[in-house]
């Protein structure tokens, strides 16, 4: 996938300033495909020269003027045609996947913090992802359209980090067996 397709698919909802697009990135589409906002504003003014987006310039009193961008029909007619392909799933490029492959070679405390280390993050991830279901999406079943299928992909954050958590606690357990042995 593109950047471009992620901010189209975040700008489809609603339009918005590119300093507000960065921000509701962060908080929505930027929980499964990371970009800098610098990296946002770039491929704001490729989208908008392919005309798959239309900006307007908003007067401020006392501010510099905001862009306020949305999905042109064109741009949308290309996010539905982009989503009706087929796509294949990511391949897994993960740095602890590749230290845990050869932590052999490493005392088994090394690879333990390294675990630890990254069990906090996994924790506070599935924090946000619960308190965003509890939020939000209390009632799935009478959420409007456009809102169950962000909670699809929420759910999706919420299994991710549940499993790998799972996983986390299960290596650190055998480790430390070892360890003992």
């Amino acid at each position: 996938m593109a950047l471009a397709h992620a901010i189209l698919a975040a700008l489809v909802e609603a339009s918005c300033s590119g300093y507000d697009l960065a921000k509701r990135f962060d908080g929505s589409v930027g929980f499964f495909w990371s970009a800098s906002h610098q990296q946002i504003y770039r491929e704001l003014s490729k989208l908008e020269e392919r005309e798959w987006i239309s900006s307007e310039s908003i007067l401020q009193a006392g501010r510099p003027d905001k862009r306020l961008y949305r999905v042109t029909d064109l741009g949308e007619q290309h996010l539905k045609e982009w989503i009706a392909q087929s796509c294949e799933p990511t391949p897994i490029k993960d740095d602890l996947l590749v230290k845990i492959f050869a932590g052999h070679i490493v005392p088994k405390q090394i690879i333990l913090a390294e675990l630890k280390h990254h069990q906090q993050a996994h924790i506070k991830k599935l924090s946000t992802y619960k308190n965003l279901e509890q939020r939000y999406f209390q009632n799935p079943q009478e959420l409007p359209e456009t809102a169950k299928f962000q909670y699809f992909t929420l759910l999706n954050g919420i299994s991710y980090e549940t499993h790998w958590l799972a996983w986390c606690n299960q290596v650190m357990e055998l480790l430390k067996q070892t360890t003992e042995n």
